[in-house]
């Protein structure tokens, strides 16, 4: 029914540029004059909308155009992973306004590591007028939206129970939006440039290997949060080798960074990081590429069921192994083609993430914007700006 259209549903509409003016929105809506003029109305005095130079008329009274105002604010990205954090200014179109990438210690504590984040995203600021509306956040493993909080991270030992919100206190009071890192590679590919897929597998291979789910343009997250720990599914090939979460014969033990970088070394090639190791195979090492190709393999051992049972139209690889996604993904596919079944292969594709080395801090942007533009937010919003 038209009456069941929100302020954000007008917003959206105008933010997607399929809406233009007024009359543009009567007409997609099906809202009369007067609704279209009140939710618009509330949208231009919060900012969010600009009304534009007239548009050339088509005959009467020409239209005012309507036009989104990425610049009403700006929001904060924060992508930690292992080894390194990544973090950015975005205005609200998602458009990166600054960055900071930097290494850090591997098994840091949040106490050590939050309060340079929040010093380099102040200095990120200088000279950034709009306010702060907000801040994306993810981490490795399995986060609490509510709570605020990391739950479950084997990489991020000693992350768990510890309140994040609190470290932003100080850049906005605007809200947290805290995500699992292989959620915000998905996230990402539905925001702005992105793919945009109805039904999608995301994969993480990085230090940690992670899977998020798209089903019907939306990601799902599961009961507690956990969908896609694929890394540390059982896997016959991994035999009793220990895993970092504390298990035994997981498949990270054989395809995810951490045990591939380790595989390196023990070559006598030298290798911190998975990146590492990325590299020495673009460079043509064939050690280094012989991992990544099994490696690909053994994901796609996993991957190949998730396929049968949820019959995506594209697989989308991300992490630093997408670095050398030819390679790479070539492994995945000999494994995913001999064991899905032919019907779930039919049409199916492999693609790198969308937005590559940014991809995390894109989705890190994407979750809280959405957050700020939805209809439960915007009502509060614009119902603070009414008093």
């Amino acid at each position: 029914m038209p009456d069941s259209t929100t302020t954000a549903d007008v917003l959206a509409l105008v933010r997607s540029g399929r809406a233009l003016t007024r009359s543009d929105l009567q007409k997609t809506t099906g809202l009369s004059r007067t609704a279209v003029v009140s939710r618009v109305s509330a949208l231009v005095e919060a900012g969010l909308i600009l009304a534009g130079e007239e548009l050339a008329s088509t005959g009467g009274r020409p239209p005012g155009s309507l036009s989104f105002n990425a610049d009403a604010g700006v929001v904060l990205a924060v992508a930690i992973g292992r080894s390194r954090s990544q973090l950015a200014v975005f205005d609200l179109d998602g458009r990166e306004l600054a960055g900071d990438t930097r290494d850090h210690e591997v098994g840091i504590a949040a106490d050590d590591l939050m309060p340079d984040v929040t010093d380099r995203l102040e200095r990120l600021l200088e000279g950034i007028e709009p306010p702060v509306l907000g801040v994306g956040m993810s981490l490795p493993g399995v986060v609490d939206p509510v709570r605020l909080v990391s739950v479950d991270s084997p990489v991020m030992r000693g992350w768990d129970g510890v309140p994040l919100a609190p470290y932003f206190d100080r850049l906005t009071d605007g809200p947290l939006v805290l995500v699992n890192d292989t959620d915000a590679l998905a996230t990402a590919e539905l925001f702005g440039s992105g793919l945009h897929p109805r039904d999608a597998l995301v994969v993480k291979a990085s230090t940690g290997l992670g899977l998020a789910v798209i089903a019907d343009g939306r990601v799902l997250r599961g009961h507690a949060g956990a969908v896609g720990e694929i890394g540390h599914t059982r896997v016959e090939s991994a035999g009793d080798r220990p895993c970092r979460c504390g298990a035994t014969g997981c498949l990270e033990t054989v395809a995810a960074g951490w045990a591939l970088t380790q595989g390196l070394v023990d070559s006598g090639v030298s290798a911190g990081h998975i990146r590492d190791l990325v590299a020495a195979a673009l460079a043509g090492d064939a050690i280094a590429r012989g991992l990544l190709r099994e490696a690909g393999r053994q994901l796609g051992e996993v991957l190949a069921i998730a396929i049968n049972l949820l019959n995506p139209e594209v697989v989308v690889i991300g992490g630093d192994m997408a670095g050398a996604f030819d390679l790479y993904t070539a492994g995945v596919r000999e494994t995913v083609y001999s064991r899905s079944t032919a019907l779930a292969t039919r049409d199916l594709t492999f693609v790198p993430s969308t937005h590559a080395d940014s991809t995390g801090m894109v989705g890190c942007a994407a979750v809280v914007i959405n957050h700020l533009l939805s209809a439960e937010s915007l009502d509060v919003h614009l119902g603070a700006i009414a008093k």
